[in-house]
C-alpha cells in the first residue's frame, strides 16, 4: 500500500475520517422570488403574477395586507369569491389561482386598499 491512499469507506465503522462538515457555499441568489413575507412600511397592497413551482399554473400573489392569522384568511376567502377560484394563505401571501389581477385590485380597492399591480 503507498503513502498517498487512504481509507475511505469500511463496512464495519461506516465513514473513516473527515467527520467535520463541510462549510456551505454562498450563492448569493435567493431561493424563492416569492414576496417577502412581512408588509411593506408604505402600507401598499402589491399583486404579483408568478408561476414558479407550479408546472406553468399561474397564480396571482397578494402581499403586503396588514392582516394577520384569522383576519388574513377572512380577506382570502372574499378575494377567492370575487374571482371564484381556489387559492391559500402561505407565509402572510394570499395566493389567488389564475390570472385574476384586475379583479383582485377592484375588490381589494372596495375594501379600502391602496394596490399597485407589480411585476409581470
Amino acid at each position: 500500500m503507498s503513502n498517498k491512499s487512504r481509507l475511505v469507506y469500511t463496512s464495519e465503522g461506516g465513514r473513516v475520517g473527515g467527520d467535520e462538515p463541510k462549510p456551505k457555499r454562498a450563492t448569493g441568489r435567493s431561493k424563492s422570488r416569492r414576496p417577502q413575507t412581512a408588509s411593506p412600511a408604505d402600507g401598499v397592497v402589491r399583486i404579483h403574477r408568478s408561476t414558479k413551482g407550479r408546472r406553468g399554473k399561474g397564480v396571482c400573489l397578494v402581499s403586503g395586507l396588514p392582516e394577520t392569522g384569522p383576519e388574513l384568511k377572512a380577506v382570502a376567502k372574499k378575494l377567492k369569491q370575487a374571482c371564484g377560484t381556489g387559492g391559500a394563505v402561505k407565509d402572510g401571501v394570499v395566493e389567488i389561482q389564475g390570472d385574476n389581477r384586475d379583479k383582485l385590485k377592484a375588490e381589494l380597492e372596495k375594501l379600502g386598499y391602496t394596490v399597485k399591480l407589480a411585476g409581470g
